[in-house]
């Protein structure tokens, strides 16, 4: 048998998480003397060490790593764990490469000196125009490509032709910011006319004052373009009006790079 400093320095594992580990009976010693309270492990929970360290490398708690133990046995138990668990730190990726992305942009303004950037605000009329238009609750706001890839799945069989221009816009209903649960509606200008599907209508949308604002680049720079409009509105004598759309002249579907994307923000307006 090993003494615990033996088996610390043989699993690479602390002392004080050992004992920590014999805690939660995730790895207890064989024995523990009774007069001296040292205590002594098995050559072979080397190997039950070593499992422990390699699941907690993947990214697992404690918890899950005893529940993992116990049905160490049952393969499919244990793939499923995992799954979830590569899952989790796929959406742990995504966050922190989103993160990344706003710490490089946030670098760049401040070597091109281009912490408040310059955004023509211009006052124009959306003429009226036949769309494509589903509208649907989304989780968040970055989860918009569900709604698109709806419109387009649900109708596929239409074969529509694009209008001219092709806008493909998206109304956000809500009266203010959500966290989750947003209402936004898709739209898409189209030529001809077409029957209306289970949750796409076809519609034709009239005419609206907006005061406008185009964004070249990454969606990260919208807030910017935001307090420009709405200096704008505010500076001019109008107020809002309706919600707000955003049409996507660039856009993913386009292309992959974020430095591409060219956003137009439009807010509906009135005079006041």
């Amino acid at each position: 048998m090993l003494k615990i400093g033996e088996f610390s320095k043989l699993s690479r594992i602390s002392i004080r998480m050992l004992r920590h580990y014999d805690e939660l009976g995730l790895l207890m010693p064989v024995e523990i003397d009774r007069f001296t309270g040292y205590r002594y492990y098995a050559e072979e929970q080397l190997i039950a060490a070593g499992r422990i360290t390699s699941l907690r490398d993947m990214g697992f708690g404690l918890a899950a790593i005893g529940v993992m133990l116990a049905q160490r046995d049952d393969r499919e138990a244990m793939e499923r764990m995992m799954d979830e668990q590569l899952s989790a730190l796929n959406a742990q990726a995504a966050l922190i490469a989103a993160q990344i992305r706003l710490l490089r942009t946030a670098k760049e303004r401040l070597r091109k000196d281009e912490e408040i950037m310059h955004y023509d605000v211009t006052l124009k009329t959306i003429p009226e125009r036949y769309a494509a238009c589903m509208r649907m609750t989304i989780p968040r706001y970055d989860c918009e490509g569900m709604l698109w890839s709806a419109l387009v799945s649900e109708t596929a069989h239409l074969h529509m032709q694009d209008g001219d221009p092709c806008l493909c816009a998206v109304v956000y209903h809500d009266r203010e910011y959500k966290e989750q649960d947003v209402d936004c509606e898709a739209q898409k200008t189209v030529k001809g006319r077409y029957p209306d599907t289970e949750h796409v209508r076809f519609k034709t949308l009239p005419a609206v004052r907006v005061a406008s604002t185009t964004v070249k680049g990454p969606y990260d720079l919208i807030d910017g373009a935001n307090a420009a409009v709405a200096g704008w509105v505010r500076d001019n004598g109008y107020g809002f009006d309706g919600p707000a759309f955003f049409i996507y002249h660039v856009s993913p579907h386009e292309t992959q790079s974020p430095e591409e994307f060219v956003t137009e923000l439009c807010y509906p307006v009135k005079e006041e």
